[in-house]
């Protein structure tokens, strides 16, 4: 596990209980620059710590590594690894840039267009398998519009390093939209504003509300909705509107432990289900709580490719495919300060 900050700590905790329930990995050692925590996190699974990715990889001590350093480090911690003869998972997004982003897929396709799975979780998350399943069913018939929406209840922590609200937040989002139609936009749009929590944190965000209209051909499109602002609480829900009903996966009750899929017709239901999340039994970012169960199975399903030779599911094209529609949607944004002065457009 390479990075042992918020994401590194729920990943090394399933890669720990993988080895335990399927025999089929283990973790082997822990990377962090922040040697305390390295040694204790080594301590705690039985691992061996190393406090740079290129002493682990020169080491020969592991076949694949999880990285979920900083995004500024994702190309450097990746390539030094896949140097070394390793495959990996990669926390979103691939880069800090769209042009580094296609810079290194272009490398990576040309070298080693298998060595990398990227972490786009939701893929995984069996609530929104269902509704795929629905829609590919035809069970609300075609389907013109889908609506993603992505809201934290605190700002991004002291000293967190993002890219920007859609760029950090919503790609989430789009590559959930682009996973389940299929297909790519031909248009984008984005608006932001700052209104509250950005004045709660260190950390440096263009915006603490953003939102991203996407455009496809045969009358579809998608909207994305992302903020730090939802005091209340997590919130995660997709709408998927079609000709003949919808279907809504995720409600905000103040129930972070139990997701409902539901779809409606124009006069009876037409599905529902109820999935109950993992209560890990101590403190953990709120993403934990909606996608714990994804989080796992993903870290599975790189195992199981790493063990058997295959290609990924999702690589690091489909992490500057969704990039590149945000960024698409960031050259059409209007920005707007508080107050409402204009700032770009």
């Amino acid at each position: 596990m390479v990075g042992l900050g918020r994401i590194g700590k729920l990943h090394s905790r399933h890669v720990h209980e993988l080895a335990h329930e399927t025999g089929e990995c283990r973790l082997e050692a822990v990377v962090d620059e922040n040697q305390d925590r390295a040694r204790e996190f080594a301590e705690r699974y039985s691992a061996k710590a190393f406090f740079s990715v290129e002493e682990m990889a020169a080491s020969g001590v592991a076949e694949a590594s999880v990285i979920g350093t900083p995004t500024d480090c994702h190309r450097a911690h990746a390539a030094a690894l896949i140097g070394a003869g390793q495959r990996v998972l990669l926390e979103k997004p691939l880069t800090g840039s769209l042009d580094e982003d296609r810079a290194f897929a272009r490398e990576l396709n040309e070298r080693h267009p298998y060595a990398v799975m990227l972490a786009f979780q939701r893929r995984f998350d069996e609530p929104l398998q269902l509704a795929k399943q629905w829609m590919e069913e035809g069970r609300i018939g075609r389907v013109f519009k889908i609506s993603s929406i992505l809201e934290d209840s605190n700002p991004a922590p002291n000293g967190y390093k993002s890219l920007g609200i859609l760029a950090d937040m919503s790609v989430h989002n789009v590559d959930e939209i682009l996973w389940l139609t299929g297909k790519l936009p031909t248009a984008a749009a984005s608006i932001g504003t700052c209104l509250y929590s950005r004045r709660l944190s260190s950390a440096v965000e263009d915006f603490d509300d953003g939102f991203l209209y996407i455009w496809f051909d045969s009358e579809l499109a998608a909207q994305v909705q992302v903020t730090r602002n939802h005091v209340s609480g997590y919130r995660v829900e997709t709408w998927i509107f079609g000709e003949k009903g919808q279907i809504h996966i995720g409600r905000f009750e103040q129930k972070p432990f139990e997701v409902v899929v539901e779809a409606y017709g124009r006069s009876e239901p037409l599905g529902r289900k109820t999935f109950p999340m993992r209560d890990y039994g101590e403190p953990l970012p709120e993403f934990a709580d909606r996608f714990g169960p994804a989080y796992k199975a993903e870290v599975a399903e790189f195992v199981r490719r790493c063990l058997d030779g295959s290609a990924f599911p999702v690589t690091h094209n489909d992490g500057m495919r969704a990039m590149e529609v945000i960024d698409a949607g960031m050259r059409g944004a209007i920005g707007l300060e508080q107050g409402g002065k204009v700032a770009a457009a």
